[in-house]
């Protein structure tokens, strides 16, 4: 049996829906699979077949699989934000008076357009979203800052923390 979990919040106002499911019908290879693209994504159907002990037949089939599955959402390349001139990592919480599904949407979508927001939660507990902002210096963020403020009214509270060092950053998911 399948268990999902839904995460429709966003469903009607953004094109990603996330869907959790408990029992997903991934298999040892294909685990594998999943592993060796995580660390290397640009890996040839030759060189990541030899990695999970498979024809590249097999494992072509088992990647368009997980492709077609949902599971691998897309294949990209990770930058270095330093080397693109944009060091300052900037975790804003956020909190609001406004909880109705106007505003939700209103929110969502505007917060969204922000070039700088490259995460966007809606959280449990004391603070109702959080954010992470990369720009270039202070400076950078207070633009942002005063540009959010004035575009997504009702905010109560916006709580900035600047992060003073990166000790660990992957993409990679613990399988």
């Amino acid at each position: 049996m399948i268990c999902a979990v839904f995460f429709t919040f966003f469903d009607s106002i953004l094109p990603v829906t996330v869907t959790l499911e408990k029992n997903f019908a991934v298999d040892a290879k294909d685990k594998k699979i999943l592993i060796a693209l995580q660390k290397d994504a640009t890996l040839s159907l030759n060189e990541l077949a030899e990695q999970v002990d498979l024809s590249p037949s097999p494992c072509w089939k088992r990647v368009r699989k997980l492709e077609n599955d949902g599971i691998i959402r897309k294949r990209v390349a990770l930058l270095d934000q330093y080397k693109v001139d944009l060091p300052l990592s900037v975790f804003v919480q956020l909190k609001t008076r406004n909880h109705n599904d106007e505003w939700l949407k209103h929110f969502a979508v505007t917060a969204s357009t922000f070039d700088e927001v490259v995460e966007l939660y809606r959280m449990g507990g004391e603070w109702d979203y959080m954010m992470r902002v990369v720009v270039n210096d202070i400076h950078a963020y207070d633009h942002f800052y005063k540009a959010l403020i004035k575009a997504i009214p009702d905010l109560s509270k916006v709580s900035s923390s600047f992060a003073m060092e990166q000790i660990k950053y992957t993409t990679a998911l613990p399988l």
